[in-house]
């Protein structure tokens, strides 16, 4: 039986490839779910591509992951900064979890050099661009022992 990694996004992601391609390229999130789900497929393993805006949603996401999920891909997008609710949720999930952000949030506004989902992940990857997903997914993989 094959692994499943849920790659979670959060608000304003859906926009990829259309809001501030110069932060954050032109890739859609559709492209980037694909190429995961191609690097993922070669280790028997199945990529679950979830996007939402609302907060709620990526904690029942992550609450789901529990049962289904044997690691998490996770770009919270703003929420990295605000939210203790995906943090919490994050600490009651046993997988890994790789935190992702195209842009280099340290090189960023003040506000976005601190990620409360950086305490719970097993690795962050950040300025890499939308190449960040697939080292995530390779990543998980290999924490996995996939």
């Amino acid at each position: 039986m094959g692994k499943t990694i849920y790659l979670l996004n959060g608000p304003n992601l859906n926009l990829l490839g259309q809001r501030q391609p110069e932060i954050y390229g032109r890739e859609t999130l559709a492209d980037i779910a694909a190429d995961c789900a191609a690097i993922a497929e070669t280790s028997d393993t199945e990529i679950e591509a979830l996007q939402s805006n609302w907060e709620g949603q990526l904690v029942d996401w992550i609450h789901e992951a529990r049962l289904r999920a044997d690691g998490i891909v996770i770009n919270p997008g703003a929420y990295s900064h605000t939210s203790i609710a995906i943090l919490d949720a994050l600490n009651a999930f046993e997988g890994p979890v790789i935190e992702v952000h195209i842009s280099n949030i340290h090189k960023r506004e003040s506000f976005r050099h601190h990620s409360y989902i950086s305490g719970r992940a097993d690795g962050v990857i950040a300025g890499c661009g939308t190449d960040g997903y697939r080292f995530a997914i390779r990543r998980i993989l290999s924490l996995l022992g996939s």
